[in-house]
């Protein structure tokens, strides 16, 4: 990375910066790395020392443990030998046995047990060097494993050595005690304790030990008496230290190994917190130096540094940051510019902003009142002024059109006023296509309402799709125009994408008209094909909407139903007019044929994608609700939702119209018609909709007074 030297440039900046580097840099960094380095070894080595100590402590108070067990064996055994002569163990000495103890009994020679105190089970058998150890008059150390976690110590003495005979105290040892597990144990916190006997068996864990841990340790401290290790296990480093404990001249066992481990962050606290301190009182010896040269260089530097500030918030787009520079030099008159800069970068960044997020907002409508509402909202964040008004002119309506005017902070869409463009007043605007300035005398009769609202004079931005005049765009001002050069570029730019707005708008618009007015087309195609059939499609689509109405059907799933009900009898086309203008019953072949009507439909209908959601309403809505119908014979909710409407509207349609084989309907006769068939050939929650709407088209059609009648009087409240 470049160091931007600039500010070398001063002769007193080089030399003080110099002696900075020279005096206090280099000979603080050289002692601050030596005096670091030195100081980390040092405590490295105390906090290693410590530990080993604090391990050895350990496995010292293990083996004194071990021998208070001994002890009150002893003190047992001389209690009992005095109970053969008369005495008996006190009670107290009961009492301490059981502070330390499991249970103890006396075992005889006929391998018969006495409880003394607790119980104990299933003690281990001992081996010769062990009863020999027991002859010679000491206490035994043996061990029953039961898991890594769990194994059960036993202490044995015998009652009168040499002579096994007379009997071997045998207590099992409560390893609480044993290894200093209690909740007042002595070893410190966040250290885990492991006891291996030699060669490698884990006599003891303490709780929380990584799982791993104890499978290490066995394997590391075999065959060796003391020493230490590090080990990376479940989170993070540990330091580990060992040390043996010789039990066989004592209690006649093999060698039990403590196993202390400490997380290193632990052990080595001293040293993470002089690597704390140290750096801060680095730091502090030169921050004291760097104040002393800052002091010095101040008054040359400190005007450079607010400008470098400066320039820094305003490339963060803080346009409203300010230089204050009284040094009576050209720094000042720099300074000024500065602020004359950034404030013109201000206004014309947030000019550029709101231009930006109008021109998305408008070029992402298809909607000409959304457009028109966006502009009369945002333009004044671009152009400052006192009203808008936009005009639009219907297109070949010869000068017709709309204005829409605003003047304040009113909010929403005003309402639209009709207006007229004479063709002179267009030629003029056709004449300035950029902009033009009018007063209140020479503004056209479609800016009225900005004179209405009191404002004299406009800026008029004239609108050109295709280079025809489309609408204006006028920005109103009490007093005159003020508005900057490129206030004016702006607000141009913002009127060219309101004018390609407004013509993909227009272009939806069309496209949409063509769209309906082409499905209207063709559906009074299908019913021309007979004289029997004329106007049925759009009766059966305008019933049907309703239903869907009445049923709370969206305005989306309308559409979709408008469409598909204007093409459901499209397949029609292929059907002969022989058959569709019979007098009589169809026969067998000629049924099929016009029951084929629908498959025929939906083959003219596929290869355009856009009708693909009302291609089920033209396959299905023949369909039965109990799966007689036809095409496919499904039933229930296996039919389309909209052909089950459709199916409704349908049959009433056809029922209450004339055919060439029947006369129509009455319309009571076919709604009771359609109530019994609910559930068998209708749905029934579209028959429960239908019926709701023929009663209320009966209800407003009773309410209407008899013509040559008065009509009926309201019922008193």
């Amino acid at each position: 990375m470049r160091i931007d030297a600039t500010f070398l440039r001063s002769r007193v900046a080089r030399r003080i910066f110099a002696l900075f580097v020279l005096c206090a840099l280099l000979p603080i960094a050289a002692l601050a790395i030596i005096s670091f380095t030195q100081v980390s070894g040092v405590l490295q080595r105390q906090s290693q020392e410590r530990l080993r100590q604090l391990t050895k402590a350990t496995g010292t108070a293990l083996f004194e443990r071990l021998l208070v067990l001994e002890s009150q064996l002893r003190v047992l055994a001389l209690a009992l030998a005095s109970h053969a002569a008369g005495g008996g163990p006190t009670l107290q000495v009961v009492e301490e046995l059981r502070v330390r103890f499991r249970g103890v009994a006396l075992r005889v020679a006929t391998g018969r047990e006495e409880p003394i105190t607790g119980t104990v089970t299933n003690p281990p058998d001992l081996g010769e060097a062990q009863i020999a150890h027991l002859r010679a008059g000491k206490s035994v150390v043996a061990l029953q494993r039961g898991g890594a976690q769990s194994a059960r110590i036993f202490v044995a003495r015998a009652l009168a050595p040499p002579d096994l005979a007379r009997g071997v105290l045998v207590g099992e040892a409560d390893p609480t005690y044993v290894f200093d597990a209690g909740d007042d144990s002595t070893l410190p916190s966040g250290m885990d304790l492991c006891v291996v006997e030699q060669p490698a068996e884990v006599l003891y864990c303490s709780p929380g030990v990584p799982a791993t841990f104890p499978a290490v340790a066995a394997s590391r401290v075999s065959g060796s008496a003391l020493g230490r290790f590090e080990w990376d296990g479940e989170g993070g480093s540990y330091l580990v230290s060992y040390w043996s404990l010789f039990l066989l001249p004592e209690f006649g066992a093999p060698n039990w190994t403590v196993v202390l481990a400490v997380p290193k962050r632990s052990a080595l606290a001293p040293l993470t917190e002089f690597a704390k301190t140290f750096p801060l009182v680095v730091l502090l010896a030169i921050w004291v130096v760097l104040l002393l040269s800052v002091s010095q260089i101040r008054r040359s530097l400190g005007p450079i540094e607010q400008l470098k500030e400066g320039t820094g918030r305003v490339a963060a787009k803080d346009f409203d940051a300010r230089v204050s520079i009284r040094s009576g030099d050209e720094f000042e008159e720099l300074a000024g510019s500065f602020n004359r800069m950034a404030d013109r970068l201000g206004k014309q960044f947030r000019a550029l902003g709101a231009l930006g997020e109008i021109g998305q907002a408008v070029l992402g409508a298809l909607d000409t009142h959304k457009i028109v509402a966006t502009v009369l909202a945002r333009i004044r964040d671009i152009v400052p002024c006192e009203g808008v008004a936009v005009t639009l002119l219907v297109a070949n309506g010869q000068g017709a059109g709309q204005t829409y005017a605003k003047a304040g902070a009113r909010d929403g869409l005003p309402r639209p006023e009709a207006v007229r463009l004479e063709p002179a007043e267009a030629a003029a605007f056709l004449a300035h296509r950029d902009h033009l300035v009018l007063t209140a005398p020479e503004m056209p009769a479609c800016l009225a309402p900005l004179v209405k609202d009191g404002l004299g004079t406009a800026l008029v931005l004239p609108l050109f799709i295709q280079s025809r005049l489309a609408g204006l765009v006028a920005l109103g001002y009490r007093d005159g125009v003020t508005c900057a050069a490129e206030d004016l570029e702006q607000a141009r730019q913002l009127a060219d994408q309101v004018a390609v707005a407004l013509a993909n708008a227009r272009l939806v618009e069309e496209l949409d008209a063509l769209n309906w007015g082409t499905l209207y087309a063709l559906a009074r195609a299908i019913d021309a094909k007979s004289p029997w059939t004329a106007g049925h499609s759009e009766r059966v689509t305008a019933l049907a909407l309703k239903i869907g109405q009445a049923m709370g059907l969206s305005q989306p799933q309308l559409d979709i139903m408008h469409r598909g009900g204007l093409l459901h009898d499209i397949g029609k086309l292929g059907i002969p007019p022989t058959i569709l203008d019979k007098p009589g019953r169809l026969d067998d072949e000629e049924l099929r044929c016009m029951r084929s009507h629908v498959q025929i439909g939906v083959r003219i209908l596929e290869p355009i994608s856009a009708y693909g959601e009302v291609i089920p309403i033209v396959l299905q809505h023949h369909e039965r609700f109990d799966g007689k119908g036809y095409p496919s014979g499904i039933a229930g909710d296996a039919i389309d939702p909209y052909a089950r409407i459709f199916s409704v509207a349908d049959c009433y349609d056809a029922l209450v119209s004339d055919r060439p084989y029947r006369a129509g309907m009455d319309r009571s006769q076919v709604i009771e018609h359609l109530r019994r068939d609910a559930g068998h050939a209708f749905d029934p929650q579209v028959i429960e909709a239908f019926l709701r709407l023929m009663a209320q088209e009966t209800d407003a059609v009773n309410s209407q007074p008899t013509p040559g009648l008065p009509a009926a009087p309201t019922p008193a409240s």
